[in-house]
């Protein structure tokens, strides 16, 4: 028996600008990817045919590209939180603070806010913002950034999770 996993994304970047709309590709590549081979490590005798499309390439490479340049050159990162992440400074706009608040509230409530209180605190505080958007304004930095960093643990692989104590839950 050999198991096919087809790896696939639709495109996520403007062509143009060349600024990804929604972060799915570098999530699922450091969480579900991540696993995935894992599990194949796992088992030495398994057998698999793993298809990457052209397209999912494309963006991770993209991804590592603009990665990168930050690292090394200072250069942009063109997905919203990413680029949120790792800047020093958080936006100061409302619109695209809100923009943040909203894209840390993309994740699977369930199987990956729950699990982690501290997360599901900062999410009831984003879901009241939402409905409430003229507060926004009272949101400090340090929430902002405790948001992002939490939504990025909960899209850890579980193998990662596992052997680095730092993200045990």
């Amino acid at each position: 028996m050999v198991l096919c996993w087809h790896m696939h994304q639709p495109q996520y970047r403007d062509l143009i600008s060349g600024h990804y709309y929604l972060p799915w590709s570098y999530l699922h590549a450091i969480k579900d990817y991540v696993d995935m081979a894992a599990h194949l490590e796992a088992v030495p005798e398994a057998r698999a045919v793993v298809n990457f499309a052209p397209l999912l390439l494309e963006q991770i490479d993209d991804y590592a590209r603009h990665v990168h340049g930050y690292l090394n050159n200072g250069l942009s990162i063109g997905d919203p939180l990413l680029a949120a992440l790792a800047q020093p400074v958080l936006p100061g706009e409302a619109e695209a603070r809100l923009a943040l608040v909203k894209g840390c509230l993309r994740a699977n409530e369930a199987r990956m806010i729950r699990r982690f209180p501290d997360y599901q605190r900062l999410v009831d505080m984003a879901g009241w913002i939402e409905l409430h958007p003229q507060a926004l304004h009272y949101l400090s930095d340090q929430y902002l950034a405790d948001l992002l960093v939490w939504y990025h643990l909960a899209w850890l692989g579980e193998t990662v999770r596992r052997q680095d104590r730092a993200c045990a839950s």
